[in-house]
């Protein structure tokens, strides 16, 4: 699933692609892909309008449409779920074969694919709203992390994939931040001291900046038609690219821990896989 840094690197790609744009036609294939919206209403809210702005909110992407005679805008929202993927391709090239929406704009066609159907698209701020704090935004601090994992008995690892808690952390970036900060999934979340939610919040920080910034560096392959996993969205076919993607532990089970040497570990927790060092993650 993409998380944080795959949903900003493809906001930052996209906003200077659509934004200032007019969406003259729209079409969802797939219904059930709105929510709080019929088609038809969401056609009417769509068509003719300007996309004046792309944001990202935890793991929403966050569209932005000018509305006549205002100067403030309205706007609709997209998750990605597991497989999604939203890239901007010529009218003329052929909808790809999990199509679920697409957007014709002034010079070019926004399309949403989806293989597995588990992406949504809404109006309102209520999604939104309920959503935590953004992690690289100064609302995200150790003082209000501790406070809320210290409401909570569950695994830490478990409490930090708390949307509310902390908005856009998923699997790999939980674990990669556990990692970074020396803690342990396993420990209830409320037994956190304050000075290791400052370790912590640091720790999530600097994993997600380093992700953003490795896909930033990418040239990537937005429509998914190759079959390399590389940074959720794969290399671009002749793009060039850097070093490959390294994590600490994710997916490096039975491998060198890169701290201490230790063989890092796979479990299943909470129907998830979570990678530790079961040395120095305490």
């Amino acid at each position: 699933m993409p998380e944080l840094p795959e949903v900003e690197v493809l906001v930052r790609h996209l906003r200077a692609r659509v934004e200032g744009r007019r969406i003259c036609e729209a079409r969802v294939l797939r219904p059930a892909l709105l929510e709080s919206a019929t088609v038809e209403e969401a056609l009417a809210r769509w068509v003719g309008r300007r996309i004046e702005a792309v944001r990202r909110r935890g793991k929403y992407i966050w569209l932005g449409l000018a509305v006549a005679g205002c100067d403030w805008v309205e706007g609709f929202w997209l998750h990605l779920g597991m497989t999604g993927r939203l890239w901007l391709q010529p009218q003329e090239a052929p909808l790809p074969l999990h199509t679920r929406a697409f957007w014709d704009l002034e010079d070019g066609r926004l399309v949403f694919s989806d293989p597995r159907a588990l992406g949504r698209c809404g109006f309102g701020s209520e999604a939104l709203q309920r959503l935590g704090p953004e992690p690289l935004d100064r609302s995200f601090t150790a003082v209000r992390l501790h406070r809320q994992l210290g409401r909570s008995r569950q695994s830490l690892k478990v409490r930090l994939m708390d949307q509310t808690v902390v908005a856009g952390l998923g699997n790999i970036y939980v674990c990669e931040s556990l990692w970074e900060a020396g803690l342990s999934p396993f420990r209830s979340a409320e037994t956190l001291g304050r000075a290791e939610c400052v370790r912590l919040a640091a720790a999530i920080r600097r994993v997600l900046r380093r992700a953003i910034r490795f896909g930033s560096g990418l040239e990537l392959d937005w429509a998914g038609t190759g079959r390399d996993r590389l940074f959720y969205f794969g290399r671009a076919s002749g793009g060039e690219g850097r070093r490959p993607e390294r994590f600490a532990v994710y997916e490096r089970e039975g491998r060198p821990c890169r701290r201490c040497g230790a063989s890092v570990r796979r479990v299943r927790q909470a129907g998830r896989s979570t990678y530790y060092c079961p040395v120095c993650q305490v």
